[in-house]
Parts: C-alpha cells; sequence; structure tokens
C-alpha cells in the first residue's frame, strides 16, 4: 500500500488549523500557507525517503521536502476555510456511505476549487476496526493534485485519516 497521504489529509490537517489572527490559549494557530508548506515538506520527505540507499536516500529524502513544501505552500495559499469545509464534508459523506470506485465531488462556488473524492472497499483491520483507502483529487488555479491514503472509523462514528 502507498504510503502517501493525500490531499484530503492536507485539507484536513489545515481544516483543524486556524486562518492567520488570535488564537485561543491553548490553540496552536497555523495559516493555510504555513500548515500547507509544513505539511507538503513532510509529506515530500516521506516519500523522497522511500527512494535509494545510502546518501542516496538522503538527497531524495532533502529533495522530497523541498518540493513537498513548495507544492503545500502554493495548495496552502489557495485553500480558503469554505474550500476546507466541502472537501472535508464531502470526504466524511464518502467514507460513510460512498459506493466503492464512485467518485464523489465537491465544488466552492466562491473559489472555483473542486475536488473528488474515491472511496475504496470497506476492510476490517485484525482489531475489528472498519477502514477504507480513498483517493482524492483537488484542483486549485487550473492545476489538480492527486493522492492516496487510508481512513479508519473512530468510537464516534467519524472517520479519521490514518495513512
Amino acid at each position: 500500500m502507498r504510503k502517501l497521504v493525500t490531499a484530503v489529509a492536507l485539507g484536513a490537517l489545515l481544516g483543524a488549523c486556524s486562518q492567520t489572527g488570535s488564537t485561543q490559549p491553548g490553540q496552536f494557530g497555523v495559516n493555510n500557507t504555513t500548515g500547507g508548506t509544513l505539511l507538503g515538506a513532510g509529506l515530500g520527505g516521506l516519500l523522497g525517503s522511500q527512494f535509494g540507499g545510502g546518501s542516496g536516500k538522503a538527497l531524495a529524502t532533502v529533495g522530497g521536502v523541498l518540493a513537498g513544501g513548495l507544492i503545500g505552500h502554493s495548495i496552502g495559499t489557495q485553500l480558503d476555510r469554505n474550500d476546507q469545509l466541502a472537501m472535508s464534508r464531502t470526504t466524511q459523506t464518502a467514507l460513510e456511505t460512498g459506493q466503492p470506485q464512485q467518485p464523489l465531488p465537491w465544488r466552492n462556488a466562491d473559489s472555483g476549487h473542486s475536488g473528488a473524492v474515491i472511496p475504496g472497499p470497506y476492510y476490517q483491520t485484525a482489531g475489528g476496526q472498519y477502514c477504507r483507502e480513498f483517493q482524492q483529487t483537488i484542483t486549485v488555479g487550473g492545476e489538480t493534485q492527486q493522492g492516496y491514503g487510508r481512513a479508519c472509523r473512530q468510537p464516534d462514528g467519524s472517520w479519521k485519516i490514518v495513512n
């Protein structure tokens, strides 16, 4: 299974971060640009570390961090709160009731940003937890990014992206 966390992970994590401005005590405020850069760098490093060996692996990891940071920065600067909400709601719906391999689209009419979530079949882990793999696309400014991940149902009924 691919260990690339999807753009939906990006959206979910960015959605959990507050917008630029003040934060409540005990909250960590990160704007979309910073959050996207940090998450993209982390994911790029993870992906880059899967290639090469020895010093080649280190170079691939550094290259992945740089490329991921740039891509994450670009997406983060362009996704607004309404995009994140539309994507998050659609992701939850797709994971909960979506038919396997059937895309469930979302679109923010204000920004023109859009995407789709394509859930895979349900399966049950050895520990009894229900999970689904999924694919997601996000189109921002005419550029489409694609990612893959896995989410598992939580005791409260929500779905949590686990990788």
